[in-house]
């Protein structure tokens, strides 16, 4: 297919995300109502991107927002899934947020079969804006805004919001998030870094061993700088996809910069909290929820 010079090439672009009509909003719970699937972002190429938000009934101020960024190995996942441990809770995690005076974003993102580093970066920071830009419509706070991630999102999280320089950014919750990939053969004895199916060469585009600088611009560990946001780091101790090392990297270094980080080492946590029982489980949403509400207080 191919254009007459004549045609107004203006008319094919898509409309500004931040001007559509939002969706319905739907309630889910007492006190809570959700916006499923607005569409934040139009990639050229690529699918749209959405985001559902979930918003409180009765807003007499503008609420503070969690933006929250799913995991999935930056390979799959789904943008309202905080995890199995949490997909049974009635109310869900997100309803009990807002129910703590939050407003929760959760974005899509393009994953590694799509869209190589930065481009998820990009995807989430496009996010931020449209936040801000419909902030008075939301009634969001966007001024006290924290992120927070789990596992692959955690480690997307970390990156927003260490380079989230015009969009103001609180604070930074991680669970069993990768933060240095550069140094991740290290920590991870039976790591190939020669092998360019792992997870992390998926996201760069080669081995890590092909692509040591790229690695490095990809690792939150890189963007550290003396005016990061409070970041609050959960990992557990017998994680065999993601060593504990790994958070032991970033919170050394944001304490290096002068910046604030605290560092919960969960005993016998694994990955995606296996192996830990279901009240210690309540104990790293808690944690997670009330140093959110101090980031923003």
């Amino acid at each position: 297919m191919s254009l007459p010079e004549s045609f107004p090439v203006e008319l094919l672009a898509p409309p500004d995300p931040t001007r559509l009509p939002l969706p319905p909003a739907a309630p889910v719970a007492p006190g809570v109502r959700l916006v499923r699937g607005a569409v934040y972002a139009v990639p050229e190429g690529s699918r749209p991107l959405e985001m559902d938000l979930w918003l409180p009934t009765e807003t007499p101020e503008p609420a503070p927002v969690v933006v929250f960024v799913h995991g999935g190995a930056w390979r799959t996942g789904l943008r309202d899934d905080l995890g199995p441990r949490f997909r049974h809770w009635r109310p869900g995690p997100f309803s009990r947020l807002v129910r703590a005076g939050f407003a929760v974003a959760c974005p899509a993102y393009r994953l590694s079969g799509e869209v190589t580093h930065p481009g998820q970066l990009d995807d989430l920071s496009a996010a931020l804006t449209w936040l801000h830009v419909r902030s008075a419509g939301l009634r969001l706070d966007c001024d006290r805004t924290v992120v927070w991630g789990e596992s692959a999102g955690g480690h997307l999280a970390a990156l927003l919001a260490l380079t989230a320089d015009d969009l103001p950014v609180r604070g930074c919750v991680t669970w069993y998030a990768p933060t240095d990939l550069a140094r991740l053969p290290e920590d991870q004895g039976a790591y190939d870094a020669t092998d360019p199916g792992t997870f992390e060469a998926l996201l760069l585009g080669g081995a890590l061993a092909d692509l040591p600088e790229h690695a490095r611009d990809a690792s939150p560990v890189s963007r550290v700088s003396p005016g990061a946001p409070h970041f609050l780091v959960l990992h557990g101790t017998d994680d065999v996809i993601v060593p504990h090392a790994q958070a032991e990297r970033l919170v050394s270094a944001l304490h290096q910069a002068g910046a604030d980080a605290e560092l919960v080492s969960v005993r016998g946590g694994d990955h995606l909290w296996v192996g830990i029982a279901d009240d210690e489980v309540e104990r790293c949403f808690a944690a997670s929820v009330d140093f959110a509400a101090r980031c923003v207080g």
